[in-house]
């Protein structure tokens, strides 16, 4: 991306977060993204690739400082077992029950949803949005977990708190969501990681 780039981009994160806000995630096609911005047709594409490239960009440039700040906060301090465990999920969970206490943030928690839920893995995410650095240290806390176990329960847990947050918004500004406690969320992603290892079964598969 040029200089000359920038401010393009910046006109079309803008229009694609306003219209996002205003009508819902699956209300809005690049084609509205692109009149908005008042750019020609193809400017999304040129710019950000696909749609996909445009939501990563827009989620990376809102929730980004989000997830940064709360890792980092998380990354001070060290424990070790159940307790280290606990301040990972609840780095992981406190952010998205915070996000979805606005409706603005739900449109946000949504679309991440929907960019992350199919593959696993937001299309060119900032490492706040993979599960990378979040599965190295449950694995570092939980040793008699294997790593295979490790990166399966990680993506439960992942896959979990997304569908528990990034549900559809309702297309009126008013609706009344609900969500679960933000305890109880945590309290049970943090039962199904530290869980005793799975036996395995006979033939030595898991």
């Amino acid at each position: 991306m040029t200089q000359a780039d920038a401010p393009t981009r910046q006109r079309l994160l803008a229009a694609a977060k306003q219209l996002f806000l205003e009508k819902g995630a699956d209300q809005v096609s690049l084609r509205a993204v692109n009149a908005a911005a008042g750019l020609n047709p193809g400017a999304v594409h040129y710019h950000f690739g696909s749609r996909e490239g445009l939501v990563s960009a827009l989620l990376e440039q809102e929730l980004g400082p989000v997830w940064n700040s709360r890792w980092a906060a998380v990354s001070e301090g060290r424990a070790t077992g159940a307790q280290e465990v606990r301040r990972l999920v609840e780095g992981l969970v406190e952010p998205f029950a915070d996000l979805v206490a606005t409706r603005d943030g739900r449109v946000l928690c949504h679309l991440l949803a929907r960019a992350a839920l199919p593959s696993g893995q937001l299309p060119n995410a900032p490492t706040a949005f993979t599960p990378a650095p979040f599965e190295v240290r449950v694995g570092r806390a939980l040793p008699d977990l294997s790593p295979q176990e490790v990166s399966e329960r990680c993506a439960l847990a992942f896959t979990l708190v997304m569908e528990t947050y990034g549900r559809p918004t309702a297309k009126g500004p008013a609706e009344n969501a609900s969500f679960p406690a933000t305890a109880t969320v945590t309290a049970f992603v943090l039962a199904g990681l530290t869980a005793p290892p799975v036996p395995e079964e006979p033939g030595g598969s898991a």
